[in-house]
């Protein structure tokens, strides 16, 4: 009965605070302003690389797709790489172009294996890449792969995290992605002693290949 009493006292306090609202204490500030700064004179492109690059990930600027898989073809010469895995058919159809050997299905996941996939934008400022369930890569190919490649077009960089929303709110007026998940740098983790560990519970190396798509008709 106490617990009941409290409660509706504390329901009784509020439903008064809605209705009689006080003036607010700093009623000049701009609570709509952007806080951080938006990087001078440096475009969205140089923001991003800069910003990724911090975090560990490795970015390629390519003037179109054709640069695009020849900078993969021969990261997989010089690494090595043998397992690549793609569902995505706006990548599978470039892939297939050059006969490129490639897996649309994963079966056991074995190790080294390369997952390429697209996203859904790029955050300049984060150097963050913002991905999700309707992409067609389901969610595997974000964590499972020991090498996750994406390849992105330069119409996809935004300054910050609520323009990336904006433009998957834009793509997907009527079916919200149900996952929409921020990639920051190769999986790492700080255990309790704050001793940084990498790679975690993710890809170890992470690429962005970035095309330059201003020209596309």
């Amino acid at each position: 009965m106490q617990d009941t009493t409290s409660r509706e006292q504390i329901l009784k306090r509020i439903r008064k605070a809605l209705i009689h609202k006080t003036d607010p204490r700093f009623p000049s500030i701009d609570w709509e302003r952007n806080v951080f700064s938006s990087g001078g004179s440096e475009s969205l492109e140089e923001q991003f690389a800069v910003a990724f690059t911090k975090i560990g990930g490795q970015f390629v600027f390519c003037e179109n797709e054709l640069e695009f898989l020849d900078n993969v073809v021969r990261l997989s010469q010089e690494k090595s790489w043998k397992h690549f895995y793609c569902y995505e058919e706006r990548i599978t159809s470039l892939l297939e172009s050059v006969e490129f050997p490639f897996s649309k299905t994963v079966d056991g996941f074995p190790e080294e294996m390369v997952g390429i996939t697209t996203c859904e934008a790029l955050i300049a400022r984060l150097g963050s890449i913002l991905v999700s369930s309707r992409q067609g890569s389901g969610r595997n190919l974000f964590v499972v792969p020991t090498v996750h490649i994406v390849l992105a077009y330069t119409s996809q960089l935004v300054g910050e995290l609520k323009d990336g929303f904006a433009l998957i709110k834009t793509k997907y007026p009527d079916l919200f992605p149900s996952m929409i998940g921020s990639i920051a740098g190769p999986s790492r983790t700080a255990d309790i002693e704050k001793t940084l560990v990498s790679p975690a519970h993710g890809p170890r190396d992470l690429f962005v290949f970035l095309v330059d798509d201003t020209l596309r008709s």
